[in-house]
């Protein structure tokens, strides 16, 4: 198990961990730097892997592939052979030497052949894990690898161009719209720093952000961050957009919630007491039958009320705590809504983002050249290819990414009409008076 093969979790010790269909310990991986390479061992804990350095030996080599035939008979070790190496104990850098002393067309490949077939056996015996601190590139490409519908299908050269063109630097102020399971707005985050603002516009009830939390952003990054929601952008633009009259709304229902619970308590109390009126008969031939002590059953009342007080409690708890963050967050949209309201967008970079589908892109791109104040107005899709850079060997691989979508971008500017000047009247244009020649002027 290597780098390439990437997994995103948080350390906890004494939890186990699964990756790549093994159980895993991370404790030993506590209070080592990042970048540290670790051996999995017996019973899934990790031990630091020493870097050894190989002497070099001279190689057998042959000087084509020509003469090996792949008929799976080469190798004389068999599954349970390993499957016994396994079971002893036995590393997985031994495992691979005694595969390639076991191996009968070894010898007869070429050095470049040779070195792929170790790196293949290396990739499925030995068991190494590297801890590597989370970023941009590596968490782009963990989603694209594993789960590139969360990000919808958002390719990390396409990251990198959309990061590039907005201009994104510490201090900026800049306004996020994505569904990517916040990549996007993490890759945001990581490149200002911690200074400036980012406002993020969700739809729905609440703002994802899933993969922005795998970046393990300080508190102080999470200070800079506002959200808003697009259901009240058109009220914002309006001028009727109000954060107290939202606070107080969330507090009526709130109350409303309470007083309604509290009403439905009610109306069970009195029907219980009914319900214990209409019976007396039979409570006091329980009370005569029974063997029990009155302590007992008092006991038992007591019980009952303290649990009905601890309940009671902790929905006044898990009340206030919803309040407390229902207000922060407005709070939090009402400094959104000023800074959307103080924030000047021209000059700044507008970027569409990226679409799998050529044609809502191209409607848009026709109503800003139609309504105008955008210029440098662009519509690109790219391309990836990967390349194998070797000795002697380098050339492009023959799989690659279909397309990495569609990107919209261009820079606003003011679109303010010019006034007249009162002090320099306009003059209508005449042409100028044609020249006389001299013949004219003698004659």
């Amino acid at each position: 198990m290597w780098l390439w093969q990437s997994y995103n979790v948080c350390i906890f010790s004494s939890r186990k961990v699964i990756f790549e269909k093994q159980w895993i310990y991370l404790d030993n991986a506590i209070g080592k730097h990042y970048g540290t390479t670790f051996e999995i061992t017996a019973g899934g804990n990790l031990q630091t892997k020493k870097n050894e350095i190989a002497a070099a030996e001279p190689k057998e080599a042959g000087a084509d592939n020509r003469n090996i035939v792949d008929d799976g008979k080469s190798q004389k070790l068999t599954r349970d052979d390993i499957e016994a190496l396994k079971e002893k104990g036995i590393k997985g850098q031994e495992i691979v030497q005694q595969l390639i002393e076991n191996s009968t067309t070894f010898r007869d490949k070429t050095e470049f052949a040779q070195e792929k077939y170790i790196k293949k056996k290396k990739k499925k015996y030995e068991a190494n894990i590297s801890i590597v601190k989370p970023s941009t590139r590596i968490l782009a490409m963990m989603y694209y690898a594993r789960e590139p519908g969360k990000i919808c299908q958002l390719r990390y050269d396409t990251l990198a161009q959309m990061l590039t063109l907005g201009n994104i630097h510490a201090g900026s102020q800049v306004i996020v719209m994505e569904t990517c399971a916040g990549l996007l707005l993490g890759s945001v985050m990581e490149r200002m720093g911690g200074y400036g603002s980012v406002i993020q516009m969700y739809p729905g009830t609440g703002p994802v952000r899933a993969a922005t939390d795998c970046f393990g952003f300080p508190k102080s990054f999470y200070k800079t961050l506002y959200e808003f929601p697009l259901s009240k952008v058109e009220s914002l633009i309006s001028g009727t957009f109000s954060a107290h009259r939202s606070v107080h709304a969330e507090q009526d229902s709130v109350q409303g919630d309470e007083e309604s619970n509290g009403s439905n308590a009610e109306k069970q109390e009195p029907a219980q007491d009914i319900e214990e009126d209409s019976s007396p008969a039979t409570e006091a031939e329980s009370t005569v039958n029974s063997n029990q002590p009155e302590n007992q059953e008092e006991m038992e009342v007591t019980g009952e009320e303290n649990n009905e007080k601890g309940q009671n409690l902790e929905k006044k708890q898990i009340a206030m705590e919803k309040k407390r963050k229902q207000d922060e967050r407005r709070k939090r949209e009402a400094e959104a809504a000023v800074l959307l309201q103080n924030k000047n967008a021209d000059g700044h970079p507008l970027i569409h983002p990226m679409c799998l589908v050529f044609q809502p892109l191209l409607e848009c791109y026709t109503k800003l050249r139609e309504r105008g104040g955008v210029i440098n107005l662009k519509l690109s899709e790219t391309w990836l290819r990967n390349y194998q850079v070797l000795p002697d060997r380098s050339h492009p691989k023959l799989v690659m990414s279909g397309g990495g979508g569609y990107l919209l971008y261009g820079i606003t500017v003011a679109r303010e009409t010019a006034k007249p000047n009162i002090r320099c009247p306009e003059k209508t244009e005449e042409p100028a008076p044609k020249k006389l020649k001299v013949a004219e002027l003698e004659s």
